[in-house]
């Protein structure tokens, strides 16, 4: 699947008024190429597989539904060795994307103009312009999440540092600058 933008390395746009209530089954792969741009995005030694399982469909009366489930297998480097680690990403995700101006958007507040947020709850919904969205680039994104930030090698483990414990720490006396104040 070829990109419309640069800047987004993986794309698989979509229509949003051929979309209808009843959930489309889509399922999308990256190419070779596509890859080579995940990996550089996310900063990793490569990415061989990027594929998503998507159920696509009307959310309320103008919204649109991306529901699915992604898989990838990245290699990252080691943070102690620098050694190849290995990776699959596996991950459930939800979004929903509402036209720019959807009173769906607004954010919920009260009285006294502050924004009622739930850590444990839905995602706002995403606004999109035009007619299109761009799966594959939410695809991408719950990946790139999903990323494990310092990779270890199994087995391997920080070595050679030692902690000092502070027991043969001797406090500075509060007095010990000014004895040397007055020698001229």
């Amino acid at each position: 699947m070829k990109n419309d933008r640069d800047d987004v390395p993986f794309s698989y746009r979509v229509k949003v008024g051929h979309i209808s209530a009843n959930p489309v089954e889509v399922h999308i792969e990256a190419d070779a190429s596509e890859l080579k741009a995940l990996a550089e995005s996310w900063s990793v030694v490569s990415v061989d597989d990027l594929r998503a399982d998507l159920q696509i469909a009307r959310w309320k009366r103008d919204g649109v539904r991306v529901k699915g489930r992604v898989q990838a297998k990245i290699v990252q480097s080691c943070v102690v060795t620098l050694e190849p680690v290995e990776a699959m990403i596996d991950e459930s995700f939800e979004q929903i994307f509402v036209p720019e101006g959807s009173k769906l958007a607004r954010q919920p507040g009260n009285d006294a103009g502050e924004m009622l947020l739930d850590p444990d709850g839905p995602d706002l919904p995403e606004t999109f312009v035009g007619d299109t969205i761009d799966a594959g680039e939410v695809v991408a994104e719950f990946a790139a999440l999903a990323i494990d930030p310092y990779p270890r090698k199994e087995g391997i483990e920080f070595a050679g540092h030692i902690e000092d414990s502070g027991e043969n720490d001797k406090k500075p006396s509060a007095f010990a600058v000014l004895k040397d104040w007055k020698k001229d």
